[in-house]
C-alpha cells in the first residue's frame, strides 16, 4: 500500500516485486521443456507480438537464435509483407497469412507476447487471435505470457503465463517489463541455453 513518503519509483519496484513473487515456477519450467522438445524435433519458433510485445518478438528472436539455438522468427520483423498483407487483406490476417506461407506445423511452436491476450469480439488484437487459430489448425504448440485473464491467449495455449495484476492503473508496464524478464529466463533456462552469452564468456 502506498504511504506518503513513497516515491513513485519505490512504488513501481515494490508492485514488480510483488509480481515476481505471485509466478508459477513450475508454469515456466513446463514451458521451457516443451520448447526445447520443439527444438528437440527440429521444429521452429514463431515469436508474436503488437505494439509492444512485437518489439519483445524481435529481441527474443535474437536470444533464441543467438543463445538457445532455435530456429526462430518474428513476423513483425519483414515490414514489408507486414504492410504490404495488411494494406491488401486486411490487419487481421497479417500473421496468420505468414505464418500460412511459412507452412506452420505440428513441429513448430508460436509464442505470444500480448497484454490482453486477444479479444475478437471486442477487436483487440484480432490479428493475434487469427493467428492463434491457425496455429490450433495445424497442431503447432502455443505459448503465450500475457497479462490480466489472459485473453482468447489464456484459453487455447498449451504453456500459459499469466502476469499477476498487483495495481490495475499500471497493467500494460508491469505485462511488458515481465514478458522481458521471462523470455529471458527462457533462453537462460538449462532445457534451452546453448550458447554463453557475452560478458559471462569473457569473464571466465
Amino acid at each position: 500500500m502506498k504511504t506518503s513518503s513513497d516515491s513513485f519509483a519505490r512504488q513501481y519496484l515494490r508492485e514488480s516485486m510483488e509480481i515476481l513473487g505471485l509466478f508459477d515456477a513450475a508454469a515456466l519450467d513446463a514451458m521451457a521443456l516443451a520448447l526445447a522438445k520443439v527444438r528437440a524435433q527440429n521444429g521452429r519458433l514463431f515469436i508474436l507480438g503488437s505494439g509492444g510485445g512485437a518489439g519483445h518478438a524481435s529481441h527474443a528472436v535474437c536470444d533464441f537464435r543467438k543463445i538457445a539455438r532455435f530456429e526462430a522468427y518474428a513476423p513483425s520483423d519483414n515490414v514489408s509483407e507486414l504492410t504490404a498483407r495488411a494494406n491488401d487483406e486486411g490487419w487481421e490476417t497479417v500473421y496468420a497469412a505468414w505464418l500460412r506461407t511459412s507452412r506452420l506445423s505440428a513441429a513448430d511452436a508460436i509464442l505470444v507476447f500480448s497484454v490482453g491476450g486477444g479479444d475478437r469480439e471486442r477487436n483487440i488484437s484480432p490479428n493475434l487471435v487469427a493467428a492463434m487459430e491457425y496455429a490450433q489448425g495445424q497442431k503447432a504448440l502455443i505459448c503465450a505470457v500475457v497479462g490480466r485473464d489472459g485473453g482468447f491467449a489464456a484459453r487455447v495455449a498449451r504453456h500459459c503465463v499469466l502476469v499477476p495484476t498487483v495495481e490495475p492503473g499500471r497493467i500494460t508496464p508491469h505485462v511488458e517489463s515481465m514478458q522481458a524478464l521471462l523470455w529471458h529466463l527462457l533462453v537462460s533456462h538449462p532445457a534451452l541455453a546453448r550458447t554463453a552469452t557475452k560478458w559471462e564468456s569473457a569473464a571466465r
